[in-house]
């Protein structure tokens, strides 16, 4: 379950939630997809705290840089545009390249 109350964080939460504002808007601010509604949510079950906006776009820090957090509608990849490659924002190449014209491609678990 994920929330936006800063009383909800812990001291390790509060401590990313710091990062993500102080790359926010600067140099090291690699998003490209962010509306104007940003907030900082935390997720309890996975531990991780984000930029999130109006659009459910969502931005994580990797490394010293905020990168967009994208996620293959085709086989459920997550990760930051460094990390995976994407054709678009909703599709890695893997599945682009591989799902285009081919509709026997089976599901990935």
């Amino acid at each position: 379950m994920n929330t936006q109350n800063l009383a909800d964080f812990g001291y390790r939460e509060l401590k990313m939630a710091a990062e993500l504002l102080t790359a926010y808007k600067t140099d090291r601010d690699k998003t490209e997809l962010f509306g104007d509604q940003v907030r900082i949510e935390f997720n309890r079950s996975s531990g991780h705290v984000f930029l999130i906006d109006e659009n459910y776009q969502v931005a994580m820090m990797n490394n010293d840089v905020l990168e967009d957090w994208l996620h293959c509608e085709g086989c459920d990849r997550e990760g930051s545009r460094s990390e995976i490659s994407f054709a678009d924002d909703r599709t890695c190449a893997e599945c682009y390249i591989g799902g285009e014209d081919d509709d026997s491609q089976e599901e990935v678990d």
